[in-house]
């Protein structure tokens, strides 16, 4: 490799020969992506259909058939000059974590009017939940929810979520299509120093750029800063959230030649899914919503000045970039912390070949749960969000309204651009299953050991009358549907009893799955409550131990699960000998130590203290009748 004069003209040849590998594989020609607007559906005199330029489900039109589209003159809300009759008639509504606030802020602004429906008054209520879970309780007809407290209507983040939903068996309850309420395009973001110093935020790279770069270990030091170590690309899980569907969808795109044309037939085909393969390696793992990484990021950025020490990059949508730079973050996509903006800004990258575009799209659920009130109330809330009020309130919630247009605060403080012309709808039903179905043999493999607290308060029963361990056993089993062939997996258990300061220790060592599953299984039902609670010198220990057998092509994790305090009987490791030892190993062969709390005594600040010392995530487990559901999303990182 020559020598560069600069780091920005090393960049640009760097480029100029990716793009050139890039244009070799293409398989069709790339057209461009022009605007098109789907015409507005009046009934009544109410807007009950828009979307936004962009995000129809059809083709994208070439540049010589694109006209300019007119903008949307949006109707001013009609509220009824008096409520109907009480009681009133209750719209559930369901959204994703991400789009959340906006829904909420909706709800609350059509409720803030009298309204009256069939001679009702309306209320809605907001309620949110993982799109990926979403998705899975629509595809049955959230057959574990009572039927009066279903939703009425569905707005995942993505339209996306829509056909995972009808393929699961949902095509009775869901819609094939929505009415987009906003959109938020889905980006790469980088911190403000690192985008400066690689030019991308002068210069989009190709999401081909961006895998490749992702790839290379040296590219900070290539680029005068060592400081920054290997890039670290930040991804969400594609079961789970729709930056990681867009994510991969970019991946798989880039890797045939086209994100706009990508079909199901390339998702399957092996040269194409090794390439994937490939892009996966430079993830650092997987987390179940943007905020997980933004959090992190928050927090790195805050202890050693830059977020760099845990993320280059991360994938997200605008929405996320809006509400980091303004000093919004969430440890668990839930609780909102609000402090002041971060020195460091994050900045968005708007990739030249497209990214997919989030387009919030709501439907009115067909359920056998809705009757003809609840669905004729629900269409009429559906309204008010295409209203001038109600765009309103979308545009103030950091998303685009369905003219594509911004806040002019949102646009600033995200650093967003004004209008965006390659943003893409995500691909038909057929393309977005396949990668779903893809996802667990082209994901990033696992070097993971389970480490389970088996001190004697294990053996306290719980509401379900098993004892808190056998309840944390099934729920490792269960967990282990997760993994697949090529998965490295292993069991530790920790307690003190007289002269052993792990007991019993490594039950079933870390190795591929497929072929230690039953020894797995067997060790795991064995373990017995024993004595003391030995976290530290357990943390300390097999963080150590990972750390030998560390695998830059692996996710190298630990997932602890703890009920109580450290507590031994004889002098043992100090939670800063262990702290100590984390913070060494995260700098050169760095472990991730994914913690859950299980019962109402375990250590919360020691678990939270650990995770956020190794860049993963705590979890919350403290009822411990939910241990099987946290484990669940837990295991999602990988």
């Amino acid at each position: 490799m020559p020598d560069a004069p600069s780091s920005v003209p090393y960049r640009r040849d760097r480029s100029r020969l990716r793009e050139e590998r890039r244009r070799r594989r293409r398989r069709g020609m790339w057209m461009g992506i022009a605007a098109a607007v789907i015409a507005v559906l009046v009934i009544g005199g109410a807007i009950t259909a828009m979307v936004v330029a962009n995000q129809g489900s059809g083709p994208a039109a070439a540049p010589s058939e694109a006209a300019e589209p007119e903008p949307i003159v949006f109707p001013d809300d009609e509220p009824a000059a008096e409520p109907g009759a009480e009681p009133c008639t209750t719209v559930s509504v369901l959204s994703s974590f991400e789009n959340a606030e906006m829904v909420e802020r909706l709800a609350e602004g059509y409720n803030a009017e009298p309204r009256d429906v069939d001679g009702s008054c309306v209320t809605v209520v907001a309620a949110k939940d993982k799109s990926g879970i979403a998705a899975e309780e629509a595809a049955v007809g959230f057959t574990e929810t009572p039927e009066d407290e279903r939703p009425v209507v569905w707005i995942p983040d993505a339209r996306s979520w829509l056909g995972v939903a009808r393929e699961g068996g949902g095509s009775a309850n869901v819609p094939a299509e929505g009415t987009s309420i906003g959109s938020s395009d889905i980006v790469l973001a980088m911190p403000e120093p690192l985008a400066a110093a690689i030019g991308w935020d002068e210069e989009p790279p190709t999401w081909t750029d961006v895998f490749e770069t992702a790839d290379d270990a040296a590219v900070w030091t290539d680029l005068d800063h060592p400081e920054w170590g290997e890039f670290k690309l930040g991804k969400t899980s594609p079961v789970i959230a729709s930056s990681g569907e867009a994510a991969m969808l970019a991946s798989y795109g880039a890797a045939a030649g086209s994100l706009a044309d990508l079909t199901a037939a390339e998702i399957t085909d092996d040269e194409i899914s090794d390439e994937v393969k490939q892009h996966e390696l430079a993830t650092s793992h997987y987390m179940a919503t943007p905020e997980h990484f933004l959090w992190h990021a928050r927090q790195s950025a805050d202890a050693g000045g830059s977020a760099a020490d845990f993320l280059s990059a991360v994938i997200v949508d605008e929405k996320s970039v809006w509400d980091y730079n303004r000093g919004i973050t969430s440890r668990d996509g839930v609780t909102r912390i609000e402090t002041d903006p971060p020195a460091e800004q994050l900045v968005p990258i708007y990739p030249s070949d497209g990214y997919y575009v989030a387009d919030n799209p709501a439907v009115v659920l067909t359920g056998s749960w809705v009757d003809e009130g609840e669905a004729a109330a629900a269409e009429d809330f559906l309204r008010f969000t295409g209203t001038k009020e109600g765009q309103a309130i979308v545009r103030e919630a950091g998303y685009r309204d369905l003219n594509g247009e911004l806040d002019s605060e949102v646009e600033q403080v995200g650093a967003l651009a004004e209008s965006t012309d390659a943003g893409l709808p995500f691909p038909e039903q057929q393309v977005v299953v396949a990668m779903h179905e893809a996802f667990p043999e082209v994901r990033k493999r696992a070097n993971v050991l389970f480490l389970l607290d088996v001190s004697g308060s294990m053996g306290d029963p719980i509401e379900t009358g098993e004892s808190k361990l056998e309840a944390a056993k099934q729920a490792v089993e269960l967990s282990l549907d997760h993994f697949s062939a090529g998965d490295n997996v292993g069991l530790a258990a920790f307690s003190e009893v007289d002269a052993q300061a792990l007991a019993p220790g490594e039950v079933s060592a870390v190795a591929d799955i497929a072929d230690t599953r039953d020894r797995f299984e067997s060790a795991l039902g064995g373990l017995k409550p024993i004595e003391w609670t030995p976290l530290y010198e357990a943390v300390d220990t097999f963080a150590k131990q990972q750390a030998e057998d560390y695998d830059r092509d692996r996710i190298n994790a630990i997932v602890l699960l703890s009920d109580g305090r450290n507590e031994t009987e004889a002098p043992s490791t100090s939670s800063q000998q262990m702290l100590d030892t984390l913070e060494e190993l995260h700098h050169s062969t760095p472990v991730l130590v994914f913690t859950l709390a299980y019962g109402a005594d375990a250590d919360v600040d020691t678990l939270r203290a650990i995770s956020g010392a190794t860049g993963a995530h705590y979890y919350d487990a403290t009822d411990p009748t939910e241990v099987d559901e946290v484990l669940g999303e837990l295991v999602t990182s990988f």
